[in-house]
């Protein structure tokens, strides 16, 4: 028996299945645990990022839709409007004597 040899990986792992369950459970636990709060900041990161994203794109169609009710505001302006009809479709206002007025039943 004096000649016998064991691997110090193998004397090590018997004595701590033997002797140590609970410590080497706790290890266990330790690590998942660790792993597991690896994963979570990871991931809490990237959608962090996505939110600055996401708010920056709101800020930018936020910014867009205001000009865009600006310009309507603009381009609909009667005096606008009334000012295009004259120049470019040559329209002029109706004499009331000339007007004509069509009533259907």
């Amino acid at each position: 028996m004096a000649s016998e040899r064991h691997g110090l990986v193998g004397v090590i792992g018997g004595d701590l299945i033997r002797n140590a369950k609970l410590p080497l459970i706790l290890l266990v636990a330790v690590v998942v645990s660790a792993i597991s709060v690896v994963t979570v900041v990871h991931k809490t990161r990237l959608l962090t990022a996505e939110k600055e994203r996401q708010v920056i794109q709101f800020y930018a169609l936020d910014n867009e839709w205001r000009n865009l009710l600006l310009e309507e505001n603009v381009l609909g302006e009667h005096r606008r409007v009334e000012q295009n009809a004259i120049k470019q479709l040559q329209m002029q206002h109706v004499d009331p004597t000339k007007e004509n007025v069509v009533i259907t039943e």
